[in-house]
């Protein structure tokens, strides 16, 4: 997103439109194009996955790790199955500790320009190593906000400010051949370069939440949330995007410290929910009693990158085909994502830049393409649990 303001319109209040459209100043065709390749892959999701298949083998051929399961030959994705396993965090974190300590090559074709950290709520806690063209693609995240300007015409979104929940995006350092690399949560680092990269109006800005220190305690949270609500609370605010439990977290937090719900402090347009399943059967209720009628859109998205995003008013996420390719394994076969049939579940294997053939360890359930839902966790009675909540939930 374009929108080219300074830092002291940035404090108060946004640009000067001079009561001027974005989108009628032009801005309609920057969102598209940024919004194109999305677009393009979900009409042809084959042609995508097979263009995105031979950019990242290009890369893997420049890794020992590519190399070792011959990157160069693969031609197909018949080949790129039969060369490559499906592996998991658990199977490459030798790797990753080596990479760690300064053997970048062996699974990454740049080297990293941060760490990724997971605070370890839903399994084993991870350490992922993001780079430059991994962090690009991250960006993916803006897609459902200006899709939505696209499909709704409220622009005036874009004019306000946007409530800054996230994570630290740096809580220390690693130590790689003698220089430091950044390490923090993926929602700070996603909220720290949308931010530089689309002159988006973050309130707080990262850098006073990264202030506060990484600590993941009540108190902590408090003094974030606090710091946040002093911040934000003479401005525009038109939306937050980021992780929903925190949201919830933060709404709750409010009445208890000042007396107020967010609701009775800003006139929000939107959220944009992320990393929880069933955002919209469970979560969109509570939402919406604490925030005021805004429009939830859910985020796919995860550590190791931004996977799909909401489209239109149906409760469910697109994949970006375009940028990553995807595999799900029923149970029954490995098969391309788009290959799904309405109603089929299956583990989610994701590539990307720095992880070949990835079993993220989440369940996706086929809505009738393009549309999925990340129904949660891949776990014993998973599925069940997943029906008997859709029973109550959806009716």
């Amino acid at each position: 997103m374009a929108v080219n303001w300074s830092a002291s319109e940035k404090t108060s209040g946004g640009p000067d439109l001079a009561g001027d459209s974005l989108l009628n100043q032009g801005f309609r065709g920057i969102f598209r194009y940024r919004l194109q390749p999305w677009y393009d892959g979900l009409e042809d999701p084959a042609a995508a996955q097979q263009a995105v298949l031979e950019r990242l083998l290009s890369d893997y051929a420049r890794t020992a790790y590519g190399r070792e399961h011959g990157a160069a030959e693969v031609r197909t994705i018949a080949d790129y199955r039969r060369a490559f396993p499906v592996v998991t965090y658990a199977d490459l974190e030798p790797l990753i500790r080596r990479v760690t300590a300064g053997e970048t090559s062996l699974l990454l074709p740049e080297p990293p320009v941060a760490w990724g950290m997971t605070r370890g709520t839903t399994g084993q806690s991870k350490s992922v190593p993001i780079t430059s063209t991994d962090l690009e693609m991250r960006a993916a995240g803006s897609r459902v906000l200006l899709n939505y300007v696209l499909r709704s015409g409220r622009d005036d979104v874009l004019q306000g400010a946007c409530l800054n929940l996230n994570y630290p995006a740096q809580v220390d350092t690693v130590q790689m051949g003698g220089r430091e690399v950044p390490r923090g949560y993926s929602s700070g680092i996603y909220a720290r370069y949308n931010a530089e990269r689309s002159n988006l109006w973050l309130v707080p800005v990262q850098e006073e939440i990264d202030a506060l220190g990484g600590r993941d305690s009540e108190a902590d949270w408090r003094s974030r949330f606090a710091l946040v609500y002093e911040r934000a609370r003479e401005e525009s605010v038109t939306m937050c995007i980021g992780v929903t439990q925190t949201m919830l977290r933060f709404a709750r937090f409010l009445p208890h410290r000042y007396g107020l719900y967010p609701k009775d402090v800003w006139r929000m347009q939107l959220l944009g929910c992320t990393s929880i399943a069933g955002i919209h059967s469970k979560y969109k209720p509570a939402l919406r009693a604490l925030y005021g009628p805004v429009e939830v859109l859910e985020i796919y998205g995860a550590t190791e990158g931004i996977f799909a995003q909401q489209l239109d008013e149906r409760p469910y996420v697109v994949p970006n085909y375009d940028l990553f390719f995807f595999e799900v394994d029923t149970g029954r076969e490995v098969k391309m994502l788009h290959e799904m049939r309405r109603g089929e579940i299956g583990s989610l294997v994701v590539s990307t830049p720095v992880f070949p053939r990835y079993r993220i360890g989440d369940l996706v359930r086929c809505f009738g393409a393009p549309y999925y839902r990340c129904i949660g966790r891949e776990r014993p009675l998973a599925r069940l649990r997943y029906a008997l909540e859709r029973l109550i939930h959806w009716g």
